[in-house]
């Protein structure tokens, strides 16, 4: 989200330069009256598009920004049957999900439902390790996913009582 605004930004931009471009060009007032009206109708277009954009699941392949990710949690699938597999995934060091959708893959479809439900019984969580890696079209059945078992709680020290100064023993 955080990212939308500096797009949005650079597009208005972009659309404004060409519209600056095309008004001082030496073109019949007309066609710079044009510029300016196309340049009007285009910004909102692109502010519509990007906000539409947000609820769409991004095909997986398409992320670049975290590529370099070795792991991402998966937080819930669905699947379409013939269509499409959809993943919620939280990226490793993130806190924000992400949805992400996958070509169908009949051996990653049963590969995910088998892991879900193994899952679930052990009150454990997925991991797909590099999930991110471009991959064709029959490598999706290969996903390396395993089941991560929750972190343990941090072990308390035992109490120890303090040493009490005593002026007739020697020891200390």
């Amino acid at each position: 989200m955080d990212v939308l605004f500096y797009a949005f930004a650079g597009a208005t931009g972009v659309a404004a330069a060409l519209a600056t471009i095309a008004i001082w060009a030496p073109r019949p007032t007309r066609v710079r009256v044009l510029a300016v009206v196309i340049t009007t109708l285009f910004i909102p277009v692109v502010y519509v598009e990007m906000v539409e954009m947000l609820s769409k699941p991004k095909p997986m392949s398409f992320e670049w920004y975290l590529r370099n990710k070795p792991k991402a949690q998966v937080l819930g699938v669905s699947l379409k049957e013939g269509e499409a597999i959809y993943l919620w995934l939280r990226p490793e060091g993130s806190l924000e999900p992400r949805n992400y959708v996958v070509p169908w893959n009949l051996t990653l479809a049963e590969k995910l439902e088998d892991l879900v439900e193994d899952a679930v019984k052990r009150d454990q969580t997925l991991a797909i390790i590099n999930p991110f890696l471009h991959r064709k079209q029959d490598d999706w059945g290969s996903l390396n996913i395993e089941i991560v078992p929750p972190p343990l709680p941090p072990v308390k020290r035992p109490v120890v009582p303090p040493q009490i100064f005593n002026p007739r023993d020697k020891s200390i």
